[in-house]
């Protein structure tokens, strides 16, 4: 919403000045020059134009994935034929290549909106240094008139001189006066802007890993898609009896690995489910979609629990093969890293959570790892939710332990309202109280993983 407002003026703009291309194709070749270009529109628009045409090619790959989304879904209702499944996965790819070309603008966006917005913080704070050093000469002008005696002042001229001495210093306190409440004015807004860069900087932390996911799910259908391309009709009906048979056997879902990252020893799906099935009993939370977030969790980079922090000053650490790590903890949390770890009997140096997902910002690196377990909960919601946790079952949570984590997550989805609305619940997990909607490839996929496991759950019942 916020990203829409500040574009607004742009698209205005645009709309009357840039020139207008001619169709979709030409705007199609455009945006997927810009996409693939390392600064987008940068270098050879102003940043006005240049976020006003990365804005129009995000609402292009918006609406092409959609429309291929619905063909998706006609395409789904078909008759299953090897070709009709060719179709369908040529047709995901297309779909997933739009939903990463419109990350790609969105990054270029964003990262343009960073760049202004630290031009304006060095504006503010050169304005603010240049007040302090005003008010500095005042008050050292000051002092020296204030410390003159009025003998001393009647020695050195006369009555008029006494009375001009007054009125001077009454002159600099106004000054004085004025310039501090620009300063505390400037200050304020030198704050704005702060938590403005904080807002986009975590908007685009966001995009990049919806956009991880949406190039893991890309490169799975494209192998899925080369797999079938090998297969006669015959082989891809036998093919599919076999798995329909094997989907019917609950004994082979129960055994199969719960793909779940984090743990030491993941579980299989009917041990998963059981924990899923008791959260469900304490939260109301349905076991399919807490199974599903547990799983877009740990597909989310396949770096949970990879790493360890080692400099507590730093926050810097290593992975688990010894190689040197950046940014695995914030220095700020890693404190609280430590008494967690204490009271739980583990070395904090020797417990792995998630490395970083390397993200910049105009060449500067941002963004911290330190993320936690199987539900990967940064410290500071853990500290939320561990008091709760220990209230269910008794004893010391442990983000580490599967069924403190199952039940840690399941609790924050209730509070994010998971039993009337799953889609948003899911959003919240992800990205706090408000999203972008190129960020909810996430809560759809979610869903979709909900929905296979629903499905495994139905035939573990019916068994």
């Amino acid at each position: 919403m916020k990203r829409l407002q500040k574009f607004i003026t742009a698209l205005i703009f645009s709309a009357l000045f840039l020139p207008v291309l001619a169709n979709a194709e030409e705007l199609s070749v455009t945006c997927q020059k810009i996409s693939e270009s390392s600064d987008g529109c940068a270098s050879t628009m102003s940043t006005a134009d240049c976020q006003a045409l990365l804005q129009r090619c995000a609402d292009f790959y918006d609406q092409q994935s959609t429309q291929l989304t619905n063909d998706l879904n006609k395409t789904s209702q078909e008759k299953k034929t090897l070709q009709n499944q060719i179709s369908k996965l040529k047709t995901k790819v297309n779909s997933l290549s739009a939903q990463i070309n419109q990350s790609n603008v969105m990054v270029k966006n964003l990262n343009l909106q960073i760049t202004e917005t630290q031009g304006s913080i060095d504006k503010t704070s050169t304005k603010i240094e240049k007040a302090q050093n005003q008010i500095a000469n005042l008050l050292r002008d000051a002092a020296k008139e204030d410390n003159k005696s009025a003998i001393e002042i009647l020695l050195e001229g006369n009555l008029s001189d006494f009375f001009n001495n007054l009125v001077y210093l009454e002159s600099l306190n106004s000054e004085l006066g004025k310039l501090l409440e620009n300063t505390k004015e400037l200050q304020a807004y030198l704050q704005g802007q702060k938590d403005t860069m904080d807002s986009e900087k975590d908007e685009l932390e966001q995009v990049i890993k919806v956009q991880t996911l949406q190039k893991q799910e890309s490169e799975q259908t494209k192998k899925q898609q080369e797999g079938y391309l090998k297969l006669t009709e015959a082989q891809y009906q036998q093919q599919l009896a076999d798995k329909q048979a094997i989907e019917k056997k609950a004994a082979a879902i129960k055994s199969r690995i719960f793909e779940l990252m984090g743990v030491s020893n993941a579980p299989t799906f009917e041990e998963a489910y059981e924990i899923a099935k008791y959260v469900n009993k304490v939260t109301g939370v349905r076991a399919a979609f807490l199974l599903a977030i547990l799983t877009q969790e740990s597909n989310l980079g396949k770096n949970v629990g990879q790493c360890y922090v080692t400099n507590q000053t730093t926050g810097a650490g290593t992975d688990l093969k010894g190689n040197p790590k950046t940014r695995v903890m914030s220095p700020k949390t890693i404190p609280a890293f430590n008494e967690l770890t204490a009271s739980l009997g583990m070395t904090w140096n020797k417990t792995g959570v998630s490395c970083w997902i390397p993200m910049y910002s105009g060449g500067a690196p941002y963004g911290w790892g330190g993320a936690m377990g199987p539900a990967q909960f940064i410290i500071s919601t853990w500290n939320l939710y561990k008091d709760k946790v220990a209230a269910i079952t008794g004893k010391t949570a442990n983000p580490w332990n599967i069924k403190d984590a199952f039940i840690a997550s399941g609790l924050l989805l209730k509070d994010n309202g998971a039993v009337t609305n799953e889609f948003n619940a899911a959003m919240r997990y992800f990205s706090g109280s408000s999203w972008t909607k190129s960020e909810e490839f996430y809560g759809r996929s979610v869903l979709s993983i909900a929905a296979g496991y629903a499905d495994d759950i139905a035939a573990i019942e019916a068994n």
